[in-house]
Parts: structure tokens; sequence; C-alpha cells
């Protein structure tokens, strides 16, 4: 009978620095890399094309028949394509995180992204990063992580990412978006952002890229 695969799962605040640690610890690891985030970008952007409003559940809801999102990876690097395009850049606009959190708090959106991120976690030795991976998309995940960081720090982390896009937003913008997608992901009815109740939290305040890496990739040597 074939081995179960290894699923391990980070959730956690937007900026915590969930997605460029999973990729180093995914890539440490021989594990494929799943940033379940883009798939709800993804869902946003094609909304806001549509010219939908993001937190018109109905509206939102009747764009899902037409919709194809998928996730292919090039080399070990995760490319996002939307109805055949590839959107992996276009997805990361502060437009676009606004709409994904619109987006994932409507039922049929995360409904119809489950089955996705569970067939892929079912075939593979994969690292998945988002919001509920560790209480609602892979409850059963052998290892679950919760990242998190001053958001002060947070919201500083992306202002440089967006100033190295050459997207002029001011640092009192980001920390206000920042915080009110805080508000608004744990304070959804539907898959609030919080850590299992079996996750380890990891603090990344004040650490480096490789520190994180390095720390969170220990951690999970000591379980597996």
């Amino acid at each position: 009978m074939p081995m179960k695969p290894i699923n391990i799962a980070i959730d956690g605040p937007a900026g915590a620095g969930k997605s460029t640690v999973a990729k180093g610890v995914a890539k440490k690891l021989g594990y494929i890399y799943v940033d379940t985030g883009a798939l709800y970008r993804a869902i946003g952007v094609h909304a806001l094309r549509k010219g939908v409003d993001t937190k018109d559940a109905e509206g939102v809801g009747a764009l899902l028949g037409e919709i194809k999102v998928e996730l292919k990876f090039v080399d070990g690097v995760q490319k996002v394509f939307l109805c055949g395009e590839d959107v992996s850049e276009a997805i990361r606009t502060p437009d676009a995180s606004m709409a994904a959190s619109n987006v994932s708090a409507i039922p049929a959106v995360r409904a119809f992204l489950l089955d996705l991120q569970r067939d892929i976690a079912s075939k593979n030795n994969c690292l998945m990063d988002g919001r509920d991976i560790g209480t609602v998309v892979l409850p059963d995940a052998q290892i679950k992580i919760f990242m998190t960081a001053d958001v002060e720090e947070r919201a500083m982390r992306r202002y440089k990412e967006l100033q190295e896009k050459g997207i002029s937003d001011t640092f009192e913008q980001v920390l206000s978006e920042m915080k009110e997608r805080d508000f608004q992901d744990s304070n959804r009815p539907i898959a609030p952002l919080k850590p299992a109740e079996d996750s380890i939290i990891f603090d990344s305040t004040g650490h480096t890229l490789q520190q994180s890496i390095d720390e969170i990739s220990a951690l999970i040597g000591e379980k597996i």
C-alpha cells in the first residue's frame, strides 16, 4: 500500500511571510508548494475584470461556472492560470489582495476551491499555505504551523515588496489595508483566520527570511 503523502499546513495573516518562507522550506524538503491565496486572488481578479463587486456573493457565485483555475508547477515554481492565461503577476496587486479577501468570505467560492486543494494534497508531499489550511482544508495535516508577526512589521514587508514592483502606495495605506484585511479575515463567519488547536505558533517578528526558513525547517524535521 503506498504511503500517505506528507502534508504540512502553514496559516497566518497577510504579510507574515508565509508564502516566501513556505516556498523556501518546500524547496529544502523537496515538496511541492501550494499557495492557496493565489487561487482566491485569481477568482478576485476574474470578478474585477468582469465588473462584479467582489463582496457580492450572488454575483461572484454566478461567475464560478465559467472560471477555470489551475496551478501548474514549472521547474518547481507554482504558476497560476485563469481560464488558460498565466496570471501569476496580475494577481499580486493591492486590488487583487483585497478582492481575494472579499471573495474568500463567500461560501460558494470556498467550496469551489476546496476539492482542488485537497486533490493536490492527496497526491503529493506538499506544503500548503493560506488562512484555513490547518482548520478546514487539511485538518489531518501531519504538521500545522501558524505564522504571525507584529502588524507594523508585516505592513513594512508588504510596503517594500510593492515598492520593488513600482507600486507607489504609502506605508500608511498599506498598514491601513493590512489592518482591514486582518479584521475581515478573522471575523468572517465562514472559516475565519485562527490557529488550529494543534498548531505550532511561530512569530517571525524580527526574523530574517533565512532565519524563518531555517527554524521552520528544523521544526518540521523534528516532527517527521
